[in-house]
C-alpha cells in the first residue's frame, strides 16, 4: 500500500466522536485494541488535524473563570493512550490522547482542566460519545520551556463524584521548538538558557522530556514558577511518584524523506522505528515516507513521560566479556573510543558488585545540552576537550545497564555508590568519602526542612511527632537529595556494617529477583540472609522512615595504660563514649591511631542515648575519630579529639 500525502497518522478507528465519528466507547481501550490508520489526505474519509486551532486567550494575573489549583490537584491520571504523529522537517506534532482521570478531590468536579505546552493547541475533547466545550487560555507557568501552558478547562456533562473515574479522549496539534523563554525572562544568559532547555522536535533528532521541560502530554497541575524556590522541583518528584503505577501506551508515526529515522525511547523503553516509504523508486535522498512504532501499555516508571527519536542508528561497542554494551549514537569516533575504553576500565568492578553481564546496553544520544538521564539512557555531549571525566561518570550510568529497580532509591543511590567505589578504586578511600561528603549539607537541611527553626540547634526538637511525620522516607522518596544523596549514603553504611562479600552476593541475587523488587522489605531479608545479621533497626531509621540525621559528639575518652607480667608497657586501652542527640541510630567508625599505626572498631549508637567501645591499641594512641564522614549527620560528620597520653 501506497500513501501519497500523510495529513494524519497514528488516529485510531474509534477517534473522537462529534469530530471524527461516533464510535467512541466511555471504558478505557484495552492494550491491544485498535488499530493504526495511515489517512490519505483527499482519499481518506477522516478529517486531518491541523495545528493551530483556536487561539486561547491569553489569562492576566485574575482567572474570570475561578479555576484554582484546588481543582486542578484534584486529578490524578490512571491511564495514558497517545497516538502521535510528528513531522520533524516542521518540528510539527498531532496527537491524540487517551486518558483515564480520577477526582481524588472530597467534592465532586463540574469541570477538569487539561495543560499542554503553549506552543500546542486543543482541537477538539469528547467523554462518553459526546464532544464537550471548552475554553483554551494560556497561563505562565515555568512548568514548560516556553514559560506558559495552554490549559484547556472542560465542561463535564455531569459532575465527576469524589473516587470516580471519566475516560477522557482529545485531539491537540502544533510545533514544538527549541525554546528558552522561561530561563531568559529570569536573567539566565541566552547560551546557558539554550543548553538547559533543548526540547525540540527535529530532522537531527526529537527531545521531549516532558513535564518539567515540556508539556507534550496532557496534565493537571498548578502553575508554578521558578521564582517560588523548590516548588517546581518538588512538583516534578512527586508527579514521578504518583504516576509510577499508571499504564502508558504510544502509537507513533514520524514522517520523514530520505533516510529513515532509526529508533525511539519512550519511558526508558527503546523500539526500532519501522520506515514505509511513499516511493520506494524514487530517489533515497527525495523518497518520502512514515516510520511507525508501537509501545505496549507498561507502566510509566518513576520518571516524566519522555520521548526520543535518533535519526541515525546507534554504534554498538563493548568489552571482549560484553561486546553490546554500549550503543552510541554519534558522528564522533573519538568519543566512541573514549566510552569503550572507559567501559573497559569500569567492568571488572561492575561484575564484582552486581554480575557477569548487564540487563541491557547503555545507549548514550550524542547531544551538545546539558545531560539528562533515563536509566539506561543518557543523553549528552559525548565529546570535549577533557574526557578525564568520563570513567566517573560512566560508573552511575553503566550501573542503570547492570541493575534496575522500582524503587528510586535503589536505582540511583546504587548508581551514585558505584561511582564513589569507582573514585575509592582510582583515587583512594579519602577521595571516596570526600566526593560522599559533597552532598551532605543538603542532605542536612533538607532533613531540616520540615522544622520551623532550621538550625543546627534545632536538633533536639526534631522529635516532634508532626514533623516526624512530615518527612519522606527514603521509599518514598521525591526530593533526589534523598533519593541520590541520602541512598547512597545508606548503601555505603550498609557496606560497612555488614562488609563488602555480603553486600556484593546480596545485589547479585536482588537484581534478578523481579517479583522481589515490587517487596519493599525485600533487600532487607536478602542482605539479612547473606550478612546472618539482624538488620531491622537499620532499616527502620534510614529507610522505612525519615528519624532526620544523627548528631554526634563526644562524651569522653578515657585512656588507660596496659603492662605485661613483666611490667613493660604493652600498649593502651582507650574507652570512646559517644553521644546522639539525633533520631536515626548511627552505627559509626572508631578510630585510634598514631604516627605509626591505625585500629578501627564500629559503634552503634541509638538515638537520644550514648554508647561506648573499648579499643585495645598496640603503641601510643594520639587521637581518636568518631565518624570518619561516610555516616551523614546533621552537623559536622567528622569528630577528631587529640590525645596526650603520659608515656
Amino acid at each position: 500500500m501506497r500513501f501519497r500525502h500523510f495529513d494524519v497518522v497514528a488516529l485510531l478507528a474509534f477517534a473522537v466522536p462529534g469530530v471524527l465519528g461516533q464510535n467512541q466507547q466511555s471504558a478505557p481501550a484495552s492494550p491491544d485494541s485498535g488499530q493504526v490508520l495511515f489517512s490519505r489526505g483527499a482519499d481518506s474519509s477522516v478529517p486531518a488535524v491541523q495545528a493551530g486551532g483556536t487561539q486561547p486567550v491569553p489569562m492576566g494575573e485574575s482567572d474570570p473563570l475561578g479555576v484554582s489549583d484546588a481543582e486542578r490537584s484534584a486529578i490524578t491520571f490512571t491511564s495514558y493512550d497517545l497516538d502521535a504523529h510528528l513531522t520533524p522537517a516542521t518540528g510539527s506534532l498531532a496527537v491524540r490522547a487517551g486518558v483515564v482521570v480520577r477526582n481524588e478531590g472530597s467534592t465532586p468536579l463540574g469541570r477538569v482542566t487539561l495543560q499542554i505546552s503553549s506552543s500546542l493547541r486543543w482541537q477538539a475533547v469528547s467523554v462518553a460519545g459526546h464532544a464537550l466545550p471548552i475554553v483554551s487560555r494560556l497561563i505562565d507557568t515555568d512548568a514548560d520551556h516556553t514559560g506558559a501552558m495552554d490549559e484547556a478547562v472542560i465542561t463535564l456533562p455531569q459532575p465527576l463524584a469524589p473516587g470516580s473515574m471519566a475516560s477522557i479522549t482529545a485531539l491537540y496539534a502544533g510545533v514544538v521548538a527549541p525554546s528558552s523563554e522561561r530561563l531568559q525572562r529570569t536573567g539566565a544568559p541566552v547560551g546557558q538558557a539554550r543548553a538547559a532547555d533543548w526540547d525540540a522536535i527535529g530532522t537531527e533528532g526529537t527531545f521531549l522530556r516532558g513535564f518539567g521541560y515540556v508539556l507534550w502530554y496532557p496534565v493537571s497541575e498548578p502553575a508554578v514558577m521558578f521564582r517560588e524556590g523548590d516548588r517546581l522541583f518538588q512538583m516534578i518528584g512527586q508527579t514521578r511518584m504518583r504516576d509510577a503505577s499508571i499504564p502508558a501506551r504510544l502509537r507513533l508515526a514520524v514522517e520523514y524523506r530520505g533516510e529513515p529515522p532509526d529508533a525511539a525511547f519512550f519511558c526508558g523503553r527503546r523500539e526500532v522505528l519501522k520506515a514505509i516509504s511513499d516511493n520506494p523508486d524514487a530517489p533515497a535522498a527525495e523518497a518520502p515516507g512514515i516510520a511507525v512504532a508501537q509501545f505496549a501499555a507498561e507502566p510509566v516508571g518513576f520518571r516524566t513521560p519522555d520521548l526520543f527519536i535518533t535519526a541515525r542508528p546507534a554504534i554498538e561497542t563493548g568489552t571482549q566479556s560484553n561486546p553490546n554494551l554500549l550503543a552510541a549514537v554519534t558522528t564522533r569516533d573519538s568519543a566512541v573510543a573514549a566510552y569503550t575504553s572507559a567501559a573497559t576500565e569500569l567492568e571488572p568492578l561492575l561484575i564484582e558488585w552486581f554480575g557477569q553481564h548487564p540487563i541491557s546496553p547503555l545507549y548514550l544520544i550524542d547531544h551538545p545540552g546539558q545531560p539528562f538521564e533515563d536509566q539506561a539512557l543518557v543523553v549528552r555531549p559525548l565529546a570535549g576537550s577533557d574526557m578525564s571525566g568520563v570513567p566517573v561518570a560512566l560508573a552511575h550510568s553503566l550501573t542503570h545497564a547492570w541493575i534496575h529497580s522500582t524503587h528510586p532509591w535503589i536505582e540511583e543511590g546504587l548508581a551514585e555508590f558505584s561511582r564513589l567505589l569507582w573514585v575509592e578504586r582510582v583515587d583512594g578511600h579519602d577521595a571516596a568519602l570526600s566526593a560522599l561528603q559533597e552532598g551532605y549539607r543538603n542532605l542536612a537541611k533538607a532533613e531540616q526542612a520540615p522544622h520551623s527553626d532550621p538550625s543546627p540547634s534545632s536538633v533536639s526538637s526534631s522529635s516532634n511527632p508532626e514533623d516526624m511525620e512530615r518527612r519522606e522516607s527514603l521509599i518514598d522518596a521525591t526530593n533526589e537529595v534523598f533519593y541520590r544523596t541520602k541512598a547512597a549514603a545508606v548503601w555505603w553504611m550498609l557496606r560497612g556494617i555488614v562488609g563488602d562479600s555480603a553486600l556484593e552476593q546480596s545485589l547479585h541475587v536482588y537484581r534478578s529477583d523481579r517479583r522481589g523488587d515490587r517487596d519493599p522489605d525485600a533487600l532487607e531479608r536478602t542482605v539479612e540472609k547473606f550478612s546472618h545479621k539482624d538488620l531491622r533497626w537499620f532499616f527502620d531509621d534510614w529507610v522505612y522512615h525519615d528519624r532526620g540525621l544523627p548528631h554526634l559528639s563526644i562524651t569522653a575518652i578515657t585512656p588507660s595504660e596496659l603492662k605485661g607480667r613483666t611490667g613493660v608497657p604493652d600498649g593502651w586501652l582507650i574507652a570512646v563514649e559517644v553521644r546522639n542527640d539525633g533520631d536515626a541510630v548511627a552505627d559509626v567508625p572508631i578510630t585510634v591511631r598514631s604516627a605509626a599505626s591505625t585500629q578501627h572498631e564500629r559503634l552503634r549508637i541509638p538515638a537520644r542515648s550514648s554508647a561506648s567501645t573499648r579499643i585495645v591499641f598496640a603503641g601510643v594512641p594520639e587521637e581518636v575519630i568518631v565518624n570518619d564522614g561516610s555516616v551523614p549527620e546533621s552537623g559536622p560528620t567528622i569528630h577528631i579529639r587529640k590525645l596526650t597520653v603520659m608515656k
